[in-house]
């Protein structure tokens, strides 16, 4: 899928334009909800592209922003029809954590991911083995259970953003903690790691890994993950794993503080080619 047919690319433009013609209309979020009947958290959510909207309520909401250019209007509702198109990872919805999901559906839209883990290999890149055997143990599920089949096929089908049309530039900065530690013994590690080194071989993946030589360093508050967008106009998203549950943000200001601790960690990791051999070493070290 191309950045630009991505129903959450199409959400994000069309709550811009909302967002837009709501501001021209003088009108609230509050006078909004209140005068088409609606709650808060609906017109939040439109605004937000985190749901949404149906034909019918964009047309009763363009008449009351007195949006009726039938130009304008047919554009806008083209976008909502494209926005509300189902993708792969909604066969899921029952199964998957939802931030999850709305990660996927975010990292799918992306121009560029940049992506620093400290505990674990970042999820899209783990193969199915690992990505068995760290599922197992969050979610305590027997091993021939449903659930851990359905998401453990969930996590592998991501890496095929790799192989997509236009896929995002990605760049992975993982402490080396998480590409020692023993996750399913010491053959799903190796072959972990060598798969780690053959995607650091595309021209649009970098993987860095900072040693332990570094010391302490500005991302031991925890892992985080930057995901930028083509368009302008749409702002940068903040991904924050959370045992409270997982945060995402748009903030200007939260992102540009978490794009300088990503370039800070950069100066502590090691050069790609160098990152390749401690992880290939590291791997003849698991026997």
């Amino acid at each position: 899928m191309a950045h630009g047919d991505s129903p959450l690319v199409q959400r994000r433009r069309l709550r811009t334009e909302l967002k837009r013609a709501r501001q021209a209309s003088g009108r609230t979020q509050e006078q909004v909800a209140a005068e088409m009947d609606w709650s808060l958290s609906k017109i939040i959510r439109i605004e937000s592209a985190s749901s949404g909207i149906g034909a019918n309520d964009l047309k009763a909401l363009l008449q009351l922003y007195g949006v009726t250019d039938p130009e304008q209007v047919d554009a806008l509702l083209a976008l909502a029809r494209a926005a509300r198109q189902r993708s792969w990872w909604t066969a899921y919805r029952d199964i998957a954590p939802q931030p999850l999901l709305q990660l996927i559906e975010y990292e799918s839209a992306a121009y560029v991911i940049r992506q620093f883990e400290t505990i674990f290999v970042p999820g899209i890149l783990q193969i199915e083995d690992y990505a068995l055997a760290v599922i197992q143990n969050h979610y305590g599920e027997g091993p021939g259970s449903d659930k851990l089949r359905a998401l453990v096929e969930l996590r592998v089908r991501r890496e095929d953003l790799f192989d997509s049309e236009n896929p995002p530039s990605f760049h992975f900065m993982i402490d080396e903690a998480a590409v020692r530690r023993l996750v399913g013994g010491s053959s799903v590690m190796r072959r972990q790691l060598r798969r780690l080194i053959e995607i650091a071989d595309r021209p649009n993946i970098t993987v860095e890994v900072i040693p332990f030589s570094a010391g302490l360093h500005s991302g031991m508050n925890g892992p985080f993950e930057i995901i930028e967008f083509a368009d302008p106009g749409d702002s940068d998203i903040i991904y924050r794993e959370n045992p409270h549950g997982d945060i995402f943000s748009d903030n200007p200001e939260e992102t540009l503080r978490y794009r300088e601790a990503f370039e800070k960690l950069g100066r502590s990791s090691l050069h790609p080619r160098n990152s390749a051999a401690r992880l290939a070493a590291i791997a003849d070290e698991m026997s």
